[in-house]
């Protein structure tokens, strides 16, 4: 390595090596030339034949150095070929990674298209849902609007409880055994009258809804709303306890108790869970007080009490069908007598039958044991002599 200034030189490199020849070789010439120039003297032999030397080393020289071009072009030649080659190779690399990669997104924007499309089909699907679902509630809204509507009246608010207690009725006993909208001897009518048998009688369901009261109870926010609210509870349960007790308790025509329904679960907890006083003067009064639950589980009791009574009613007839099916079976055990009859008489001619075959084989078999020669003259029996019967005196 060789260090001029800043700059370096590679000794290593034949260009370089030839170079540092080339300069040397004129540096030389010019020596010579210099010397030639201040002697002019004639050359001397050995002096002519060291030029004769130095030119043809300088012919050598020039062809090494020709040589050495060569050989670099040649280097640089199959350098550009395997460069060319190289970078052959990377394009075609680079062309294939392209397609590869080109293909992968293209399988990448394929499936995300799939799944944006299944996405917005589910979305659709679930705005659908959700549309439906508004629709239901705009509908449930407008029916819950109704519905207070039909509360907020009396009368229809009774009617709404009249045919609640309807549909429980006719789920829970038979058609026969109830009347909707009894009209009784002291003019009143019943929203419901259970037939049943004495005792205990007859029984009045009438449905009463004290909601007004209820929903004043609940929207109370201070205390003296809350008491007004409870007194006003009080006073409205009271007075259909009593209402009820005065107009559908009747001596000799119902029982001597009723219910009171009420179509609303919730004023049933209520009553129970704060008001227990009101219930224990309902049960004073004989008038029992039941939800729309507690009254399926009553009607279920009054049905088997229906039944049994029916039985009751039918036992006479239950009674004669009994009469009629012994008699019945005393025919089927005379049948079955003689036919136990008919089957030992066969029996036993079965059992002679198979006497007589036995006795048959027996004899069959000493047949086969009897010896059957030939029989000649001489061993001809003699003639049987009959001898004449004997009479009897």
């Amino acid at each position: 390595m060789i260090t001029l200034g800043d700059v370096q030189f590679d000794t290593s490199d034949p260009v370089i090596v030839a170079l540092i020849l080339c300069a040397g070789v004129l540096a030389l010439i010019l020596v010579l030339l210099v010397v030639m120039l201040l002697r002019p003297a004639r050359i001397p032999a050995p002096l002519a034949h060291q030029l004769h030397g130095l030119n043809a080393g300088q012919q050598q020289l020039r062809g090494n150095l020709q040589t050495v071009s060569d050989t670099q072009a040649h280097a640089q030649t199959q350098l550009i070929q395997s460069l060319e080659t190289r970078l052959a190779t990377v394009q075609l690399q680079m062309q294939q990674q392209l397609a590869q990669m080109q293909e992968r997104t293209n399988h990448s924007l394929h499936g995300a298209a799939q799944r944006t499309t299944t996405s917005l089909t589910q979305l659709q699907e679930r705005l659908s849902a959700i549309d439906k679902a508004q629709t239901n509630i705009t509908k449930l809204s407008g029916d819950v609007l109704s519905l207070q509507d039909i509360l907020s009246n009396k009368q229809t608010r009774g009617a709404f409880g009249e045919i609640q207690l309807n549909d429980i009725v006719s789920k829970a006993l038979p058609a026969d055994s109830y009347t909707m909208q009894k009209t009784l001897t002291n003019g009143r009518r019943a929203d419901c009258l259970i037939h049943l048998p004495n005792p205990p009688g007859p029984i009045v369901i009438d449905a009463k809804f004290p909601l007004e009261a209820y929903e004043a109870l609940h929207r109370a926010t201070t205390d003296w709303e809350l008491k007004s609210a409870t007194a006003n509870m009080r006073t409205s349960v009271r007075k259909h306890i009593r209402d009820i007790a005065e107009k559908y308790i009747l001596d000799g025509e119902t029982a001597d108790g009723a219910l009171m329904f009420l179509p609303s679960e919730a004023v049933y907890a209520e009553l129970h869970a704060n008001f227990p006083e009101l219930v224990r003067e309902g049960f004073d009064a004989r008038v029992w007080i039941v939800s729309p639950t507690t009254c399926m589980a009553t009607l279920n009791t009054m049905r088997a009490i229906l039944k049994d009574a029916r039985m009751r009613e039918q036992a006479g007839e239950i009674r004669k069908t009994l009469r009629l099916l012994h008699r019945d079976v005393e025919l089927v055990v005379g049948r079955v007598a003689k036919l136990d009859t008919h089957f030992r008489q066969a029996r036993e001619d079965l059992e002679g039958i198979g006497t007589a075959a036995e006795r048959a084989g027996k004899r069959a078999a000493r047949l086969d044991n009897f010896d059957f020669e030939e029989v000649t003259p001489e061993d001809t029996p003699p003639p049987l002599v009959h001898l004449p019967k004997s009479r009897t005196p």
